[in-house]
């Protein structure tokens, strides 16, 4: 029998045995006492998995997917929001601590959003499987490269989840059916689009066939013969997508394949919260660092702000252009490779939107008398804390706040948002 302490950050339950060795318990919520098999062993830890609550947390409630456990979409939805949470906000203090050796003066309040139905962006997996004669269309298994067995997805919202069994019979009927290893989905305000992945061309049939599929479900198919460039719409033959940030009265467009986030909902929460501790005023010189299309840049843009975009892509650049174009605003954007140099100053304020690899050099090259005020977003703790550190104990910043964001409900992906300030 073993008591659980906490959850580790892939959502297993930790324990300790009375000798002291680490155990992870897949399937086990703090509070629990429980029995459990042993699935690996080492000189320092275990890796187990549970075979029966004994006593314990009242937080455990039934999984809502019949998939759950075997997909690998999802790893928390044996357990409520508030543990889900409890637990992605101790993560990020931990590693705040051990890694930044470094705390936040504030925590901010969790933002919370739709616990289900969320997501907007999804890389589905495709596979024919001649021994079965049929086709699998979904995510793939914990720990696995197969494609899980699924009929229904509830992160998924309800019109895309009833996709799942007509896209496998589509797959099933398709000539390239053993050459189609990837659907992408892609969802905006104003429409949904799959993006077909194929290695073949299509034959006269496949199109037609893709073609009814699109009619009948109400929905956009692109096709993508390579890499994500080559990416373009099938039927209709006009496609596009936006989202809304109504706070702000932008409109933001963007094409299947271009970086949005996950959550439109939680998204408009945390653009609003990280415009609210950056305090833009009219006149003021903001960079955004790792702009994107525009997702900060424009609503710092309508406060008054002066505002100049950073971004790797080229592409997104030039998206990013024609969205300050639309809405009326004057941004400024330029490529930049974000890892290797700086940017040019001065700045009044910063907003770093990173991908899962920090700023680290970037923050590194900040000098002493600018900017006064960060607003940092992350995706990954552990690289938010490397890089508060630095700023903490090297560039003379404190962390004034830090709180988690709701991005991923029932996974282990932690979004945070952090605050410095000279």
């Amino acid at each position: 029998m073993l008591r659980i302490d906490s959850l580790d950050a892939e959502g297993r339950g930790v324990a300790r045995t009375p000798e002291g060795k680490v155990v992870f318990v897949e399937g086990a919520l703090p509070g629990e006492e429980i029995d459990f098999q042993v699935l690996k062993k080492k000189s320092s830890f275990e890796i187990g998995r549970l075979t029966r609550v004994l006593g314990g947390a009242s937080s455990r409630q039934e999984p809502r997917c019949p998939h759950f456990g075997v997909c690998g979409g999802c790893s928390l939805q044996h357990t409520d929001a508030r543990t889900q949470m409890a637990a992605k906000q101790r993560w990020l203090e931990e590693n705040l601590a051990r890694i930044g050796k470094v705390e936040p003066e504030t925590l901010l309040p969790i933002v919370y959003g739709e616990e289900w139905g969320y997501r907007r962006r999804a890389r589905l997996g495709a596979r024919y499987v001649p021994k079965k004669n049929g086709a699998l269309v979904g995510f793939r298994e914990k720990r696995s490269s197969y494609i899980a067995e699924m009929r229904e997805c509830h992160v998924l919202p309800p019109s895309v989840s009833a996709l799942l069994v007509p896209l496998r019979d589509l797959v099933e009927a398709l000539s390239i059916r053993a050459r189609l290893p990837q659907i992408e989905v892609a969802i905006g305000d104003n429409a949904t689009v799959l993006v077909v992945r194929h290695l073949d061309p299509l034959t006269d049939n496949d199109s037609s066939l893709l073609r009814k599929f699109a009619e009948a479900h109400s929905i956009h198919l692109w096709l993508q013969p390579g890499g994500p460039a080559t990416a373009r719409p099938f039927h209709p033959s006009e496609s596009e997508l936006h989202y809304d940030l109504p706070e702000f009265g932008v409109r933001l467009h963007f094409g299947p394949t271009d970086f949005t986030q996950v959550n439109f909902g939680v998204n408009r929460i945390l653009v609003a919260r990280a415009v609210r501790l950056l305090d833009p005023q009219p006149g003021e010189r903001i960079a955004d660092l790792f702009c994107g299309l525009g997702n900060f840049s424009l609503p710092l843009a309508r406060r008054g702000a002066r505002v100049t975009g950073y971004e790797g892509s080229r592409e997104l650049v030039e998206l990013a252009r024609r969205n300050a174009a639309a809405n009326g605003l004057d941004v400024r954007f330029e490529v930049a490779d974000l890892f290797k140099r700086s940017v040019d100053g001065p700045f009044d304020k910063l907003l770093v939107d990173p991908p899962r690899e920090g700023a680290v050099e970037l923050v590194k090259s900040l000098p002493d008398d600018w900017p006064q005020r960060i607003v940092y977003v992350s995706c990954d703790p552990a690289t938010l804390a490397r890089d508060a550190g630095v700023l903490v104990h090297t560039k003379g910043f404190r962390l004034a706040a830090a709180g988690v964001v709701n991005m991923f409900p029932h996974t282990a992906h932690v979004e945070s948002i952090a605050l410095f300030e000279r």
